[in-house]
């Protein structure tokens, strides 16, 4: 039983799956992951703390899990990736989901409290969407544009400060029409990530709606018919568009698995859990099974029904093996 409650990754990092991409919209699972088989004696509790773009998966892994060890509760919290170093550190939660990687920080202080680093565990691949209503039109945003957009320091380099759809190009009805921002809030991975990809390290503009959720900002832009935000792609809706995304303009790129793994589409990243793992012992029991879990194809499978894109088998044995679960 469980309960829950309220890359950045490189262009060749990913280009390692595009042999698995296919021309599909959505990717099959690389048929070389290794199947999950249980094991005897999983029993106990499980915790994990961080990440909300994370939430809905971790849940959905945590079901999957039950079904093989109906004896292990599980809580899950995503109040943001900004909350899982702390409680890893702290020993309050066994998993810190993080759709960014931690800071030297946060692995300075995990450092001092237990002697060696947190171990970094990569377990899916996310397309960072941009979002306008259904009803908008527009055919596409460059990356300039989207920080020229959403922040008041434009250091991508766009050369005028963007208040209003029609200096996207869009015309009649749109022209003089402003924007309606929505942000994730500053504990959220996702911030950070959109803050230093995005908006090239500036900083965001004061009119932003700060939402407690991905969920929240999709919600936000379904209302709002001149509205815009960002969150992962696991939680579009039918009342939002993913804008098509590039570095020049005419060049765009829709937010799909195919574009992400050839690095054709500009905001992609790996989502990650960190764990406690002492370098000289092996992992707990529970610990260990979860995440051989993860890292199997029943895994994968969750995470490509959940609107994520599966690891490969070529990244995923390479998460097993830093984790001596080969």
């Amino acid at each position: 039983m469980f309960r829950t409650s309220c890359i950045a990754a490189a262009a060749s990092a990913l280009a390692m799956a595009a042999t698995m991409a296919g021309a599909a919209e959505e990717p099959e699972l690389d048929d070389a992951l290794p199947g999950y088989s249980s094991v005897s004696g999983i029993s106990g509790n499980l915790s994990s703390q961080g990440s909300d773009t994370l939430n809905n998966l971790m849940t959905l892994w945590a079901e999957a899990f039950n079904d093989f060890y109906p004896n292990v509760n599980i809580q899950i919290e995503g109040a943001g990736s900004s909350t899982a170093p702390a409680a890893l550190a702290e020993g309050t939660a066994d998993f810190g989901p993080m759709s960014r990687q931690m800071r030297e920080s946060e692995i300075q202080a995990f450092e001092e409290a237990h002697g060696y680093p947190p171990t970094l565990v990569r377990t899916a691949i996310d397309v960072l969407a941009v979002y306008v209503n259904r009803d908008n039109p527009i055919e596409g945003m460059t990356l300039p544009q989207v920080d020229a957009v959403f922040s008041e320091t434009r250091r991508c380099g766009y050369e005028e400060d963007i208040t209003a759809w029609g200096q996207l190009g869009m015309d009649g009805a749109w022209a003089n029409r402003d924007f309606t921002l929505y942000s994730r809030n500053a504990v959220s991975g996702t911030y950070g990530y959109f803050r230093e990809h995005a908006l090239c390290d500036g900083d965001f503009k004061n009119a932003i709606n700060e939402q407690p959720g991905s969920a929240s900002v999709v919600q936000g832009v379904t209302e709002s018919l001149n509205g815009i935000g960002y969150s992962g792609i696991g939680y579009r809706t039918s009342g939002v568009r993913a804008i098509p995304l590039g570095q020049e303009e005419g060049e765009y790129f829709e937010a799909s698995p195919e574009n992400a793994l050839s690095g054709d589409y500009p905001l992609a990243r790996f989502l990650y859990v960190y764990v406690n793992k002492n370098p000289n012992e092996d992992l707990p029991p529970l610990q260990r099974e979860f995440l051989r879990l993860v890292l199997s194809a029943e895994g994968q499978d969750v995470t490509r029904r959940d609107g994520f894109i599966p690891l490969p088998e070529s990244a995923a044995s390479r998460e097993r093996a830093n984790l001596g679960l080969e």
